[in-house]
């Protein structure tokens, strides 16, 4: 069986990201990165998922986002993800979608950010996989 460890975006500015990422998890419940302030990277310990890990590009070249991608993250409240979404444009981050009821999701509560680096991330409520 094979499963995710991990999943990895990449950064170009590692306090940046540790203020967007520290506040959007804290208003998704949970706690600042767990990684040691002297570490070139920021993880996160999602629950029931992989580790969240943030970092610049190993090949040494500037971090860029990936067209067409985005990460979904699960919130226990549509009042969780405007909280996210509100944090994250405070700190760094830019507005992909509005928390509302999200047609393309058959009506689930969500909100789409894109953090300092331009990755696109996303918080749901509500939202059935499969």
């Amino acid at each position: 069986m094979t499963s995710l460890m991990s999943l990895r975006v990449g950064c170009n500015d590692l306090e940046k990201a540790r203020a967007f990422y520290d506040a959007t998890f804290a208003a998704l419940g949970l706690g600042p990165s767990g990684a040691p302030a002297a570490y070139p990277i920021l993880m996160y310990k999602l629950p029931g998922s992989p580790n969240f890990v943030v970092g610049a590009a190993r090949d040494g070249q500037p971090a860029t986002h990936a067209n067409g991608g985005t990460i979904l993250f699960a919130a226990d409240s549509d009042a969780a993800v405007a909280a996210w979404h509100a944090a994250g444009l405070a700190n760094g981050g830019t507005c992909e979608g509005v928390p509302e009821a999200k047609p393309q999701a058959r009506g689930a509560f969500g909100a789409y950010l894109r953090d300092p680096d331009g990755n696109k991330l996303g918080a749901y409520h509500g939202l059935q996989m499969g």
